[in-house]
């Protein structure tokens, strides 16, 4: 494992749910002053080097976050040695990182909402193919996500 505490979070295509929740770990981080490196990845490579979703983008600057600079690439096997802890947002992605995770990596792989109390194994509110305001649904989850991962990560 890295001897740092480092995040990836993984959906589907990397412009929604996983950018989200890497711009809201980042602010959480931040606010707690917390040294921690953070990515988001997709398991598909449909979007890569794209700018997250106009929406996703919009959302996360309403909550002081910029993330027009991000850009979609797809989850290598590299990832699992690099990074600590692999967060998936929902089951079907989980199941894909648990297939792809190699046998002597020792990353962490879990859903994010399975840190919040009351929430295991629940996914992220998937905004893709609604409206705007099921982006500050999929904010509030990531939210949510963020700061229990953290209090965890504060306890290692």
């Amino acid at each position: 494992m890295p001897e740092k505490q480092s995040v990836l979070f993984v959906c589907l295509g990397n412009i929604c749910r996983s950018p989200l929740a890497e711009a809201a770990m980042r602010s959480v981080a931040e606010q707690y002053h917390l040294d921690i490196d953070i990515d988001s990845a997709g398991t598909g490579n449909w979007h890569k080097g794209e700018a997250p979703d106009e929406r996703a983008q919009r959302t996360a600057l309403r909550h002081g976050v910029d993330i027009g600079c991000y850009r979609a690439r797809q989850i290598t096997q590299n990832d699992f040695y690099k990074f600590s802890h692999i967060i998936a947002l929902d089951r079907s992605n989980l199941e894909t990182l648990l297939k792809q995770k190699p046998a002597d990596s020792s990353a962490i792989v879990r859903m994010l909402l399975d840190y919040v109390p009351g929430r295991k194994g629940e996914a992220v509110a998937d905004p893709y193919y609604g409206t705007e305001s099921g982006f500050e649904v999929t904010w509030q989850d990531a939210m949510s996500g963020a700061q229990a991962l953290v209090r965890t990560l504060m306890k290692a």
